[in-house]
């Protein structure tokens, strides 16, 4: 190939000698080195020439946007007062998790911020953590796991089946299910997310379409989980028409995979090379949403929670199929995302990490541990949490503290309790590792209304 391209090459074009050779250069020597430069030059010159015919263009939109109206890099000062905020279940919190709220409540672009009842420490907002900003968006603060959610179906066989069929069930999850950085599935699917344009013209994720192609329809290692389990419906006037009573459903937690961890890596590099903070917040740098990689992460956010509800389709479409049932009902959200969403007649960018959305009539899903109920809830849209409810029954002890707390046998004697079979799973997702989901249902009754439960059943993990 010869020589790099250097920086002298494009000042011999005429661009000027500020940061856009730098940005240009290290464009083209991450997307398109394998090229000829005489090429690239070309099109160098084009874009000094019609800057305005680049502002969408993967590679030089970027280049464009240091040309016109260079991103101001500037160290940010925390502010001296908080955003308002509301905390539900404060007693349940560790101080770790608050502190991180009140810190990013001092970012000067926070608007509003709650903490959930089920919340505990981590990178950046805590988990449980939801904070509203101005036309900026936080990589960590929508977290590593992009569109991680739940999934659940209801299908219509009373929930008798379970025990008469329990073996039948056990192998379905043994056989039907991938887990973790390797395990994918023999037959591969196609979906139709695999046209978007995103996976055409976003460098980062256009390398990534082929690993994303082979995972779809597995799930991650840590607390990700597929489970049967019974679902006690108990509200008369349920949406779905369904005769109270009890009946089988599939429940998945999972997110987008290699495809989101990836993107989430790559934008908080540049969030952080962008938005130099305090040491306490760096993990809390942010995108403008008006810059070229502000507008490029939404982009593929918003892919990689599309990635993630076809990763769950694809599992439930399975399991289904060898059930031989449909569903009746799929409740399903994400809970590691950033919306557009309407905060005191305002457009913000709502951040949930670890929290589920709860607007007004809004259908969710809350589980518990292993061993414990999840709930089926309706949003009440309450303003002041942001309209969010808690994700889960959220972690009492750390995945650590778990290893050197609780034994397989304890784990065992535990799921032995409860009736619950376990496939694969390791002690740092012991249900004892769990707060109590009661007394996190208790706490945000201001938040959710209650329709039914899912008790799981037989459980896989990696």
């Amino acid at each position: 190939m010869g020589r790099k391209l250097r920086g002298k090459d494009l000042i011999k074009l005429g661009f000027p000698k500020n940061n856009s050779i730098n940005i240009a250069i290290g464009q083209i020597n991450r997307y398109r080195k394998k090229e000829k430069h005489e090429r690239i030059l070309e099109e160098a010159k084009d874009v000094l020439k019609h800057p305005e015919n680049y502002t969408k263009n993967a590679i030089w939109g970027k280049v464009v946007e240091a040309l016109l109206q260079p991103v101001e890099v500037r160290f940010h000062e925390l502010r001296h007062t908080r955003a308002p905020f509301s905390i539900y279940g404060e007693n349940e919190i560790d101080q770790q998790a608050k502190q991180q709220l009140y810190d990013a409540l001092k970012l000067p672009i926070a608007v509003q911020g709650a903490l959930m009842p089920d919340a505990h420490s981590g990178y950046g907002l805590p988990i449980g953590g939801v904070l509203a900003t101005e036309n900026a968006v936080i990589p960590y603060g929508v977290g590593v796991d992009i569109g991680c959610r739940m999934a659940l179906s209801i299908y219509p066989i009373k929930a008798s089946f379970l025990r008469g069929k329990q073996a039948q069930l056990e192998n379905i999850l043994k056989n039907h299910t991938k887990f973790g950085m390797h395990e994918t599935h023999a037959k591969k699917h196609d979906h139709a997310i695999f046209e978007r344009i995103e996976f055409r013209e976003i460098p980062i994720v256009k390398k990534l379409k082929t690993k994303a192609y082979q995972q779809l329809g597995t799930s991650g290692s840590g607390n990700h989980f597929v489970e049967f389990g019974t679902v006690s419906i108990s509200d008369e006037n349920n949406t779905w028409k369904l005769k109270p009573g009890e009946y089988i459903g599939l429940l998945s937690h999972s997110g987008s995979r290699g495809l989101g961890a990836n993107i989430a890596k790559h934008y908080t590099y540049l969030a952080a090379k962008q938005c130099p903070l305090p040491k306490q917040v760096q993990h809390l740098a942010w995108l403008d949403l008006d810059t070229h990689d502000g507008q490029e992460y939404w982009a593929a956010m918003s892919l990689a929670g599309d990635y993630a509800k076809a990763c769950h389709d694809d599992i439930h479409y399975r399991i289904g199929k060898l059930l031989g049932s449909k569903s009746v009902v799929k409740i399903e959200n994400h809970h590691n995302f950033a919306w557009k969403e309407d905060i005191n007649g305002k457009e913000c960018i709502v951040h949930r990490k670890g929290a589920t959305p709860a607007q007004k009539d809004e259908l969710g899903i809350i589980p518990g541990s292993m061993t414990a109920p999840g709930f089926i809830v309706r949003g009440l849209g309450n303003a002041e949490s942001l309209n969010s409810a808690s994700h889960g029954a959220g972690r009492l002890y750390s995945r650590r503290q778990c290893k050197l707390k609780f034994t397989q046998s304890n784990v065992k004697n535990e799921l032995k309790k409860h009736d619950v079979k376990l496939i694969g799973g390791g002690v740092d997702e012991a249900p004892m590792a769990y707060k109590n989901i009661n007394n996190v249902m208790a706490n945000q009754q201001e938040l959710v209304e209650v329709l039914g439960t899912f008790t799981p059943k037989i459980v896989r993990m990696h």
